[in-house]
């Protein structure tokens, strides 16, 4: 046999957006069946973020169904991405593979004391029906301080590709890169270094139709949450000893046909989930409304709590952080997760008065309340008002109908423009340039693994 074809099929960032999940998975089959019969290699991978706990499947689960419907699934590797790596406990990302029969690659990563967790390697080889040998390295998103808080260590990308991809290189034929760093990233490897053939790609999103090509290696990414799913195709030449030729698809989902078995299985495995998730947390008279461009109690305990929680001196969140009301009677921790999803962490900040001051200016405007927010762990819709505790603020309304701040005091005295705060707000806030003054704080403080829903389950238990 001179040439072989081998095909590489691939998800990334699906963010548990499972709507997707019986097309992909559908696919998935008839091409193995067709590969099965031509006596063709293939294999399934995933590129990370695969979890992500706004579903309830990920939060009842801790993660743990989304392995066991890949395991369904027939994956062959997968990688890490930061909502696997950060947006769990160490313990439950410890444990999170040990059913997975399939391999784990992340070479950047590695939890902070002995011993390793058996799942995790920094690469695989593996290997084709006619002996070509395919190595696939994973790397992950470098979050230092958020890995070093819950007792992990992650490396620098390129660190470790300069120690390992010789090696890699050496023991196999064809050298796939699983990267969950982001298109930048991704661009910059293919310009540093050699023999990297194909990069999948994901972590910011990115959608490549039919590939890019840098120097030597070809790009691929297939967005995000199902939409699209990746395929690479490789022929490899046994008599020259080389790869002759590669091409990348992303192929659309939403018109492909459901797995009726699969939309079983999630269904299956959701009802689980939310079993786990009817834990009562409290019992309310009467029903706790929101509203996203206007002051609530509900809003109003939840900030009040986040600030008692940092031991900050004033406290800042957004409304469009509550997507629903919560009705009267027993409420349990499945509600608390239907009306608070993100994968949002409490967070506090030492800012100057003269910052602060800035940071409920900006607060007040339209532009800021409006802004449709996508990402940096938010699931909502919009930002919405900001709600403050610990501070007194005077606005007054313009002709523009825009708010302008007249004075901010904190327990009776103005705002000191040169005395240091803490501010506490949600870590969504330390990233982007939404508020700079939070952005570029030399002193941030995140609490994990706790999420915001955590402060919102103890603001509902405690008396107000």
């Amino acid at each position: 046999m001179m040439k072989e074809k081998l095909f590489i099929y691939y998800t990334s960032d699906l963010h548990s957006h499972f709507e997707n999940w019986p097309q992909i998975v559908g696919y998935f089959n008839e091409q193995k069946e067709k590969h099965n019969r031509k006596g063709e290699s293939f294999w399934l991978v995933d590129n990370g973020d695969h979890v992500d706990r706004f579903h309830p499947i990920a939060e009842g689960l801790m993660g743990k169904g989304n392995v066991t419907l890949m395991n369904k699934a027939g994956y062959h590797v997968a990688n890490l991405g930061n909502n696997e790596g950060i947006t769990l406990s160490s313990e439950d990302l410890y444990t999170l593979y040990d059913h997975a029969e399939f391999d784990v690659v992340c070479a950047n990563l590695q939890y902070g004391e002995q011993p390793q967790p058996s799942w995790l390697k920094p690469y695989e080889v593996i290997t084709s029906k006619h002996g070509t040998k395919v190595g696939v390295i994973g790397l992950t998103a470098p979050f230092k301080t958020f890995y070093e808080q819950i007792g992990w260590e992650v490396s620098s990308p390129f660190d470790v590709l300069d120690h390992i991809l010789d090696k890699v290189r050496e023991e196999t034929d064809i050298v796939v890169l699983l990267s969950h760093l982001g298109i930048n990233d991704d661009e910059e490897i293919a310009r540093q270094y050699k023999g990297i053939d194909v990069i999948i790609g994901g972590h910011t999103h990115h959608l490549f139709q039919n590939g890019e090509y840098m120097n030597e290696s070809l790009l691929t990414a297939a967005g995000k949450h199902g939409t699209h799913l990746g395929e690479v195709l490789l022929v490899w030449n046994h008599e020259s000893g080389k790869l002759e030729r590669k091409e990348a698809y992303a192929v659309p989902t939403e018109n492909l046909k459901k797995n009726e078995e699969v939309t079983r299985e999630v269904k299956g495995m959701r009802e689980q989930a939310v079993s786990q998730l009817r834990t009562p947390v409290t019992y309310l008279n009467k029903p706790l409304y929101i509203a996203w461009f206007q002051e609530t109690d509900l809003m109003q305990r939840l900030t009040r709590e986040l600030q008692t929680w940092t031991q900050a001196d004033l406290a800042m969140l957004n409304a469009g952080v509550l997507l629903d009301h919560l009705g009267e009677g027993e409420i349990t921790f499945e509600d608390v997760h239907r009306i608070c999803p993100h994968p949002m962490n409490p967070c506090k900040v030492e800012l100057s008065g003269d910052e602060i001051l800035e940071v409920i200016r900006v607060a007040h405007t339209k532009k800021l309340t409006e802004i449709r927010l996508k990402g940096f762990g938010f699931r909502g819709e919009v930002i919405g008002k900001m709600i403050f505790t610990g501070v007194e603020i005077q606005v007054k309304e313009g002709k523009d109908g825009e708010k302008h701040v007249r004075s901010v005091t904190l327990n009776g005295e103005p705002i000191d423009h040169e005395r240091m705060y803490t501010l506490a707000t949600a870590d969504t806030f330390t990233f982007g340039r939404l508020f700079p003054e939070i952005a570029y704080a030399s002193k941030k403080k995140y609490y994990m693994p706790e999420l915001l829903r955590d402060v919102l389950t103890k603001a509902l238990k405690s008396p107000h």
